[in-house]
């Protein structure tokens, strides 16, 4: 079992990168949802400044990930920022599976059940891109590969994305979709849902 401590730089290093090497599955849950930009090591020296570092969108790494069958879920409180949503849009068909609760205000990503990072940082470029160090927010974390806590924490997000805190919940009534509902909805193949996000 091993277990680190994340902050500054560390954040985006650990994190964006075990998100990057996923082979199965990258489950997210974050209060506030927000356009995320990564460092682009596609782009060769001749095509940008001696020493620059091009940025694309954290949606495009999505992408790649759903192309090689990346189950790709996110659980958020917020509405996505306009900027996210506008990405969205460019990758039409995307895989992307995302629920609302309004009550969501833990940060977690789970990667492929074996990575699991706990900590103060929302899905957002100031908490987990790589914004310069002058730029980011002073966030805390903490990732491990403990099978315990794994299955602790993947139990609650999947409890919640299923609905199944919903019958007991006191702002169902002002929850723009309750999640027991989605949850039904979703029982139709995952290709035929693919095609539009539950935002």
């Amino acid at each position: 079992m091993s277990l680190g401590f994340v902050t500054g730089r560390g954040h985006y290093d650990t994190v964006i990168g075990a998100v990057r090497e996923a082979k199965t599955s990258v489950w997210i849950a974050t209060a506030n949802l927000k356009e995320l930009m990564v460092e682009d090591s596609r782009w060769t020296s001749r095509r940008r400044r001696v020493g620059a570092t091009s940025y694309r969108s954290i949606i495009g790494v999505f992408a790649e990930l759903c192309a090689a069958g990346v189950e790709l879920r996110i659980l958020h409180a917020a509405l996505p920022s306009r900027p996210f949503r506008n990405e969205l849009r460019r990758h039409a068909g995307l895989a992307l599976d995302m629920r609302r609760c309004p009550r969501v205000h833990m940060k977690a990503v789970i990667v492929d059940g074996r990575f699991l990072y706990m900590g103060s940082a929302n899905w957002t470029g100031a908490g987990l891109g790589a914004k310069g160090t002058g730029r980011r927010n002073f966030e805390i974390g903490i990732v491990t590969d403990d099978a315990l806590l794994l299955d602790d924490v993947q139990e609650l997000f999947d409890r919640i994305w299923r609905g199944a805190e919903c019958g007991a919940c006191r702002l169902r009534a002002e929850c723009p979709r309750p999640l027991d509902t989605a949850a039904k909805s979703a029982m139709i193949p995952r290709r035929t849902a693919a095609a539009g996000s539950r935002v």
